[in-house]
Formats: C-alpha cells, sequence, structure tokens
C-alpha cells in the first residue's frame, strides 16, 4: 500500500488538500483510507461526512478515519493497571477508574502513529477497525502543521534509541541469570516484566518507523504561494529530507487568477505568489490549485480543487556511499540536504553514529557498516548536498585494501 503524508504549515488548507488529493485518487478507483489527526473535526467540514474514532464510508472507494487519542489512552493505561495489578494490590493502592482519566500531553501523536502502523502493516490481520485490513491501496494522512508533523516523524526513531540505550539488547541476554545478578550485586536488577514492557514497545515503534521508512511513503507539501509560504517549505524540505523522506508534489495553494487587474488590491499578492511560484518550480513537482473565494465544503468543492493524482515515479531519497580509496584514500558519505546552510551545520561522530545538526533539525544516524571502521576526514556542503569524508583506520580496515 503506498502512504502518501500531507503536511504544511498551519493555515494553508493542508487538511483540505488532503480531502481533495484522496477523494481525486478514490474517484480514479483507487481504494483510499483518509487518516485525520486534528482533535476537531476539520476534516469532516471539509468532506461534508463527520468523522471519529469509527471509520465512516464517505464516497465508493473512500473511507474517513479519525482515531480518538483520549480512548487509546485510557486503553493502554487500562492495560497497564491490569498488568501491575499483583505490585498495586501489594502497596494497597487504587485503581483508576477509566472515565476519570484525561490524556496526557502527546498522547494525540502517539494515537495517530498507532494508527498509521496499524493501516499500513496490518495486512492480514483481524479486523480492527475495518473489517478487513488490507483492501486499501491508499493511504493518505492529514499531519498536524509542519513543525509538530516533523518532531512526530522523529519520534519513533527517537524513542527506540532511548530504548536501546537503557536496556542495550546484548544485556538481556542475562536475563536469566537476574536473580543471582541481583543478591552478589547487592542492588536491584531490572524486573522481568521491564524487559518484556521494553522488547513490546520496541516491536511497536519499530512497525510505525518501517512505514516512515518505506519507499512507499512519500510526502506531499501544501503551502499558499508568498513569503512566509516560501519559508517554511523552505524549513519542512530540509527537516524531511535529514528524515530520508523525498516530497513527492508541492500544492501551491489558493492561487489567483493570473488576470487580476494591476488596479486592483490583489494585484500586489498575485505578484508575490508568481515569484513564489516560479522559486519552486525549480526543485519541485508544482501543482497549483486556484482559490474558490470561499471555503471548501463537501465533495463537489473538493473536487473543484482538480487535486493532483499521486505521482508513482517518486525517487525516494539516498544516501550513497562513494569508494574514492584508489583516487584519494576517502570514502564519501553523500546526504542530501536541499535548503541547508554552511553556518547552521555541525557533525559530530559518536561511536557508531553520526549527529547532523541543520538548522533546527537534528538527527543521529548509525553509520553503514563500512564507515565504522574509518574516522572523519572533514566535509563539504555544496548544492544541497553534504559530503562527508571518511579515512580508513588502520587498526579496524582489513589488509589489502
Amino acid at each position: 500500500m503506498r502512504t502518501l503524508l500531507i503536511m504544511g504549515p498551519g493555515g494553508s488548507g493542508r487538511t483540505t488538500l488532503a480531502a481533495a488529493t484522496a477523494l481525486t485518487a478514490a474517484r480514479s478507483g483507487t481504494r483510499t483510507l483518509l487518516l485525520g489527526a486534528d482533535a476537531e473535526d476539520t476534516l469532516g467540514a471539509a468532506l461534508g461526512v463527520p468523522t471519529g474514532p469509527a471509520p465512516a464510508a464517505v464516497e465508493a472507494n473512500l473511507t474517513a478515519w479519525r482515531p480518538d487519542p483520549a480512548q487509546g489512552f485510557r486503553d493502554g493505561l487500562a492495560a497497564l493497571q491490569d498488568r501491575a495489578a499483583a505490585a498495586l494490590d501489594l502497596l494497597g493502592a487504587a485503581r483508576l477508574d477509566p472515565e476519570e482519566l484525561t490524556p496526557l500531553p502527546g498522547a494525540a501523536e502517539l494515537a495517530l502513529l498507532r494508527a498509521l502502523r496499524d493501516a499500513a502493516l496490518a495486512e492480514g490481520a483481524p479486523p480492527r477497525p475495518f473489517g478487513h485490513w488490507g483492501r486499501y491501496d491508499l493511504l493518505v494522512v492529514d499531519l498536524p502543521p509542519a513543525p509538530g508533523a516533523l518532531a512526530l516523524l522523529a519520534l519513533p526513531e527517537e524513542l527506540r534509541r532511548c530504548l536501546r540505550r537503557l536496556l542495550p539488547p546484548e544485556r538481556q541476554a542475562a536475563r536469566a541469570l537476574r536473580p543471582v545478578l541481583g543478591r552478589l550485586a547487592g542492588v536491584p536488577m531490572p524486573t522481568e516484566a521491564l524487559y518484556e514492557h521494553a522488547a513490546r514497545w520496541d516491536l511497536e515503534l519499530a512497525a510505525a518507523e518501517a512505514v516512515l521508512a518505506d519507499r512507499n511513503t512519500v510526502v506531499r507539501l501544501v503551502a499558499e504561494p508568498g513569503p512566509a509560504g516560501t519559508d517554511a517549505v523552505r524549513a519542512t524540505t530540509l527537516g524531511l529530507a535529514l528524515r530520508g523522506l523525498p516530497v513527492e508534489a508541492l500544492a501551491a495553494n489558493r492561487v489567483l487568477p493570473e488576470d487580476t487587474p494591476a488596479d486592483s488590491w490583489l494585484a500586489g499578492p498575485v505578484a508575490q505568489q508568481r515569484k513564489a511560484l516560479a522559486e519552486w518550480q525549480g526543485g519541485y513537482a508544482v501543482h497549483p490549485v486556484p482559490h474558490l473565494g470561499r471555503d471548501p465544503r463537501g465533495t463537489d468543492d473538493l473536487a473543484a480543487l482538480a487535486a493532483p493524482a499521486v505521482n508513482p515515479n517518486t525517487v525516494p531519497v539516498e544516501w550513497p556511499v562513494t569508494d574514492a580509496l584508489a583516487d584519494d584514500g576517502v570514502l564519501i558519505w553523500h546526504l542530501p540536504l536541499p535548503g541547508a546552510v554552511r553556518d547552521d551545520l555541525d557533525l559530530v561522530r559518536r561511536g557508531d553514529e553520526l549527529v547532523v545538526a541543520a538548522g533546527p533539525f537534528r538527527r543521529i544516524v548509525p553509520l553503514p557498516s563500512a564507515l565504522r571502521r574509518c574516522t572523519v576526514a572533514g566535509a563539504a556542503l555544496r548544492d544541497g548536498r553534504l559530503s562527508v569524508r571518511f579515512t580508513p583506520d588502520p587498526r579496524l580496515w582489513p589488509r589489502g585494501r
């Protein structure tokens, strides 16, 4: 199944374009699931059909779903109380009723990740909640505004990394010796339940991470052509590049008519949008979406927006390693970072990982196996591509190379 993530700054019409894109795909015969994240039913307002925790059929080939983070939070905490029943009873603690639980900050993001994982990966799983998983060809996801969406996309990888640091897999081999080690060391040892929970969390996070890393997962940006939209697109593209997510298209939303009279007050905004569109067309597949003169409501208005079909030929983001040992004695790791500025870049080698910071974004990436036996010899940024040079470490590099 192909996954299309719709991203853009707040107020850009992101939700409306997500609905229009899903509708276009469905009317072309593609079985489509539209997944929303807003607490308010902005998705239903655009579609003209209320959406919520129960999937809603909009029309043929189109289903909309907006998971309830509160219910997911209550179910998760109730399950945790059940697993810890013995400890709670021993402490004399009173259990919390589901009705008195209020979701903590971040519950909505975790609910969306869980829904994304379930919808994309549960092929052949029990019918929860759609009657038959795997009957969709396209998953369209209306993400939160761009800064929050980028943080959400980074969450599975970052949480998995924290889990591996706190409970390294190689140390779990000593689980059977935990009681003995505890007596010998005289300090409490991690319990069996802790390892089991960590393994379950890691499995769930890995599934969500696999969806985002899949070659069939792409991003469609939505922005209004203008100075603010241009800044937002530039920053979002850099954040996506650092995560290795390709941009399938850029929907320039609410485009004003080019034949606007020169003496109209709209002449200034039209000139700004013309400049933005010219800049965007140099680096994106740009699809202008006309301004309807009103807020789109219902499938007739969404169809009038003429959202483009999903591009099946999006080129995935690659981070290749070039072997220049024979000529220059180095290996070069190429990281495409469009929009990056030299003064805002920072690189730190930490063990077998490379910490890459580009502007406000940061990612810790594992080094390819060959580069782990090398030392960093330098880096250069040219034409939106960061090239990091590695020199083989004589102590670790196989002889004969």
